[in-house]
């Protein structure tokens, strides 16, 4: 039967054709000709040929799908106490890393953990595997470009379409369940290579970003998991490889204040927001003790304060890294044991399956803890349905190659990028472009026909691409020149040929900025400027320029372009960040006109001199004049900015009023915990002292537009603390997405939770509320509330 080898072979190779085009590409005549519905039925088999067999309790195997532990009417809790009950000492270590070893006598084969979907399925990591029916991925926009969008919504949004397509490849036994993903650290130094993957410097817009993104991937199923998502990396983790210090060896110090004011926010969101399966913890050391083996850290704050319902991995070789690099423990078997004892669960590397079987023989650790690491994976892997027999018969077990790289999911993917992009600057206005004037355009720059260079770091392999070139290319005729042969620019050789085109165009567009290159995991950048002689060839071209010169910047962290800014010939200036598979095609809309820009900047963008003397290992977060030290962030550091925390412009501008809001609230203490001065000292009162639950502010705030164009505005509320040393200078307590048409208006409603939002953290690391008055601040207008002690609280208007 070779009609139907060749029919296999087209699905496979072509996974998304229709049956007609299957007939048209098989040339064998008696293929074409076999009835529809035959090769419907074929493909039906094709699709299951690649289905993954069950993990464990196969009905197939009556004496092992039989044993309580496959028993789905069972409480998972007792499942896995017999599970546990079962297995040697010698099968148990190897379920201790990612490459966990098949345990055949019960019928459980071996499932690699290490899976990534950062901003859509990864190859990143052994557990996902590219090819035959799943030849791609829907690559989103890089966190920092999503995070731009401040739309809550829409990250959920994308959550949802990653775990669909990671289940289907999952069924079609191409990835994994576990996914090490969102990283949620703080990008706190402009410097670092990995600050693309995260949601920026704010820690309530990286934690909402981190629960969002983590409802979206486990999906809303009770306890049950669609995929297990992981918060990443705990804690105070925000340094690759600079000036000679790498992560491998880094002890950062860090204050109480700045641990619970910022660094781990975030986490905490995650968890009890988002109720994450997994967090992992990082490479470096926080005063003076490696994460994965510091108890406050994992047991008592992770799982004891936050009740972590999962796991907690080690960055990959992190156990190996302490003992190793680190020296901090004299034997590889007193690390096994710090780690486990410590809260560590799994080890992403093979030292725990290497040495903890010996640690237990010296009694270094005890069989027990071995039992409460392996109850928290296999937990979660139950929790998958992985011990449920058939995966084609479970939830979710329909998703198969259809369901990968849909139209709707790289629709989505495009208006990711849209929401994404950020108008950093708009003289005249030059933007938009106009259809009539702007008929031909020079297109300019290392990125200007970028493709894999839009999906960042930590991607996989894209549906398809649309490069700047090809998408400018939609909406007039393009003249092409790079300008520069890549982003490190180290000659002028091509900046003869890109002043040429933008003599002879209506518009110029450069589009200029990083790669991977320059910022990435494991390399932190030396500065802020462009690379090389970028900044050069912007200023020649735009000198020549006949008509428009736009400047659009790809990059994960800021760029100090000071010269564009002030440059009165260039007419507008765009921040794309790495904006995936469809980043050509959002950034001409941008362009166009055809989308109104929305996006907001989610970090600082500094002058070059911020860093010329600020060490990336200078852990703290306020500034002090004492020791000349700027601070970080735009909640603690005063100095002047490019751009600040928040910037963006649209086509369109808005109007804000505020039409109810509370001018006090009394804050109600816990009559039980209530004690004095300890309560309220300094004018602040212990949030742990304070009836919390449903305490909050809520704001009506009409939205007009004022322009001639609809256009979506993003709303962001910040308050202002009274004065004090704890106090940042102003915080991100809420933010709101609301579509107002052109000459319209729309009321948007905000809630801010007292206790969570509009306290602060003193000096001993507690958080408390200041009373007195917050000023809350929504685009130019501000709002004074006062909050107020009392042991019966009320909200008073």
């Amino acid at each position: 039967m070779p009609y139907i080898l060749l029919l296999f072979q087209y699905h496979y190779k072509y996974p998304h054709w229709s049956v007609s085009q299957m007939k048209t590409g098989i040339a064998t005549t008696t293929m074409a000709s076999l009835p529809q519905t035959i090769i419907l039925f074929l493909l039906l088999l094709g699709a299951f040929a690649q289905a993954r067999d069950p993990f464990a309790c196969d009905s197939k195997d009556a004496k092992t799908s039989s044993l309580p532990f496959c028993k789905v009417s069972m409480p998972i809790p007792n499942r896995v106490t017999d599970l546990l009950g079962r297995l040697t000492m010698q099968e148990k270590v190897r379920l201790l890393v990612n490459n966990a070893a098949a345990v055949p006598r019960l019928g459980i084969k071996g499932y690699e953990w290490w899976s990534e979907a950062l901003h859509g399925v990864s190859n990143v990591g052994p557990g996902t595997k590219f090819g035959g029916a799943f030849p791609g991925a829907t690559s989103f926009p890089q966190v920092i470009t999503t995070a731009a969008s401040f739309n809550a919504t829409l990250w959920e949004a994308i959550g949802r379409v990653v775990s669909d397509e990671a289940r289907a490849m999952y069924n079609g036994g191409a990835a994994g369940l576990t996914y090490w993903s969102p990283n949620v650290n703080i990008f706190r130094d402009p410097r670092w290579g990995r600050g693309q993957e995260t949601p920026g410097e704010d820690p309530v817009l990286a934690g909402t970003y981190a629960a969002s993104y983590v409802k979206g991937l486990q999906g809303n199923n009770g306890d049950r998991l669609k995929v297990a998502a992981c918060c990443k990396h705990f804690t105070a983790y925000d340094l690759d490889n600079w000036n000679g210090v790498d992560r491998f060896h880094f002890n950062a110090k860090v204050s109480k204040q700045d641990i619970e004011d910022t660094f781990d926010v975030p986490f905490k969101m995650c968890v009890q927001d988002g109720n994450v399966a997994s967090v992992m913890c990082s490479y470096n050391q926080v005063n003076g003790v490696p994460t994965c083996a510091d108890p406050n850290l994992l047991k008592r704050t992770i799982r004891g304060q936050w009740n972590l319902n999962g796991y907690i991995v080690s960055d990959c070789d992190s156990v190996g890294v302490f003992y190793n690099t680190q020296h901090y423990t004299s034997t590889p078997e007193e690390a096994a044991a710090d780690a486990i004892k410590a809260g560590l669960d799994l080890d992403c590397g093979p030292f725990l399956a290497q040495y903890t079987e010996n640690a237990v023989t010296r009694g270094l650790l005890k069989e027990a803890d071995v039992n409460s690491a392996l109850a928290n994976t296999l937990t979660v892997q139950m929790r998958l349905g992985m011990f449920d027999g058939e995966p084609s018969t479970q939830p979710f077990g329909n998703l198969g190659p259809k369901d990968v790289c849909t139209p709707a999911h790289q629709e989505l993917a495009l208006e990711a990028a849209r929401q994404g992009i950020v108008l950093l600057n708009n003289r005249g206005p030059s933007l938009p472009l106009s259809h009539l004037r702007h008929r031909t355009v020079a297109v300019i720059g290392p990125n200007s026909n970028a493709t894999v260079t839009m999906i960042g770091n930590y991607a996989g392999v894209a549906c398809a691409y649309t490069s700047p070139l090809q998408g400018i290319g939609n909406y007039a005729k393009t003249i092409h020149q790079m300008g520069c042969a890549d982003v490190a620019c180290n000659d002028d050789k091509l900046f003869s040929g890109a002043i040429n085109a933008a003599r002879q165009a209506d518009a110029t567009v450069l589009v200029m900025g990083l790669d991977q290159s320059i910022e990435a995991e494991f390399r932190d950048r030396t500065g802020l400027l462009l690379p090389g002689r970028q900044q050069e060839l912007v200023s020649k071209v735009a000198m020549a320029s006949k008509g428009q010169t736009i400047l659009v910047l790809m990059s994960g962290g800021p760029i100090d372009v000071s010269f564009a800014k002030n440059d009165p010939r260039i007419g507008a200036i765009l921040w794309a960040g790495y904006p995936g598979q469809a980043g050509g095609a959002a950034i001409a809309d941008v362009l166009y006109g055809t989308t109104n820009p929305e996006g907001k900047l989610p970090m600082t963008w500094y002058p070059q001199e911020y860093v010329s003397n600020l060490p990336m290992t200078d852990m703290a977060m306020r500034s002090s004049a004492n020791r000349n030290y700027p601070g970080r962030t735009y909640k603690f550091y005063k100095g002047p900015v490019v751009y600040p925390f928040g910037h963006g412009l649209s086509y369109t501008n808005f109007v804000h009023t505020i039409a109810s809001a509370p001018k006090v609230v009394t804050v109600p203490l816990d009559g039980h915990r209530h004690s004095g001065n300890a309560t309220i000292s300094g004018k602040a009162i212990k949030v742990n002292h304070v009836r919390c639950n449903k305490l909050s502010v809520g704001l009506q705030v009409d939205v007009k537009n004022t322009g001639s164009k609809d256009g979506t505005h993003t709303m962001l509320v910040f308050s202002k603390p009274p004065a004090g040393h704890w106090a940042p200078q102003k915080q991100l307590v809420a933010f709101a997405k609301v579509l107002v048409p052109a000459r319209s208006q729309r009321r948007v409603g905000i809630n801010i939770h007292v206790c969570k939002f509009l306290s602060v953290v003193d000096r001993s690391g507690v958080r408390r509320i200041p009373t007195g008055v917050h000023n809350l601040h929504i685009g130019g207008i501000k709002h004074p509330l006062s909050l107020q002690p009392a042991t019966l609280g009320v909200i008073k208007s």
